[in-house]
């Protein structure tokens, strides 16, 4: 690749950056602009949802010899994976491998609604009574660690680039912030950002109580997948600010404590999300 190694050795300080921007202006506009009024103490949720964000990166480093970007550097140092082997315009190769790398994350979505197992690492993240930006990044330490492996496996086996990694490790963050959002966008905009990104508003309707809305709408960044496969969804049945956000067998906030949290995947109920009991 012609692109600047020296950039890419900077990559923890550009999704370090670019996290704590969107964080802040995301966290501005929920002030001033929310979408729904919340249920729950707002200092209580953010405490844990932002501590497992913490802890979600030192399982990583533990488990890890190497990460995404490292890895892609190492792929293209020893011509592996399918884009080493085609002749394609940089700029295209950077394109395909963004936008592989966002249906497998896609697909491995569908997955974790699928497999009653990955259901139960997954059903932490839909557990939350209301939805905001941390939301979107409250996530299992164990379901980072099964979903790190599918990312390396998929830049080994594409071949990805380096800078292509980056771009979608740091988009990826930024949308999936971005479309948990509790941001009220005019219906005007709204529409037209769906054409090209996942919106608040398209990715609201998954973290409905409403089994049949939680098993839709899976994108993070490009919204193309689930009208692809079938699984888009508009809008939710009761609307935006009448919907249910969670799930049914967790209603008691008192319950959902971040050690209970982090033992949700042992000893909670999955209830009937998983796509293959219906």
């Amino acid at each position: 690749m012609i692109m600047d190694i020296a950039f890419l050795k900077d990559e923890r300080t550009i999704r370090l950056g670019a996290f704590l921007a969107v964080f802040i202006v995301l966290a501005v506009v929920e002030v001033f602009a929310p979408k729904r009024a919340l249920l729950t103490s707002k200092p209580r949720r953010w405490f844990a949802n932002l501590t497992i964000v913490a802890l979600n990166p030192v399982s990583v480093f533990l488990l890890f010899p190497i990460l995404p970007v490292g890895l892609a550097l190492f792929a293209s140092e020893h011509n592996w994976g399918l884009l080493n082997q085609v002749a394609l315009p940089e700029w295209l190769t950077v394109i395909a491998a963004v936008v592989v790398l966002d249906l497998v994350v896609y697909t491995q979505h569908v997955l974790f609604h699928a497999i009653p197992t990955l259901w139960r690492l997954h059903m932490m993240h839909h557990a939350d009574m209301d939805i905001d930006m941390t939301t979107g990044l409250r996530f299992h330490p164990i379901e980072i660690t099964v979903s790190m492996v599918f990312k390396l496996s998929t830049i080994a086996a594409l071949g990805a680039p380096a800078v292509a990694v980056l771009i979608f490790e740091v988009a990826l963050n930024a949308t999936s912030m971005f479309n948990h959002g509790n941001i009220s966008l005019p219906q005007g905009i709204d529409r037209i950002l769906r054409l090209i990104v996942v919106t608040p508003d398209m990715h609201r309707v998954h973290h409905s109580v409403i089994i049949r809305e939680t098993n839709s709408n899976y994108g993070f960044n490009l919204p193309w997948w689930d009208r692809l496969f079938g699984t888009y969804k508009s809008q939710p049945a009761k609307g935006h600010t009448d919907m249910t956000i969670g799930l049914s067998q967790f209603r008691d906030p008192q319950k959902l404590s971040l050690p209970r949290l982090l033992i949700l995947p042992f000893v909670g109920d999955p209830g009937r999300v998983p796509i293959n009991r219906h």
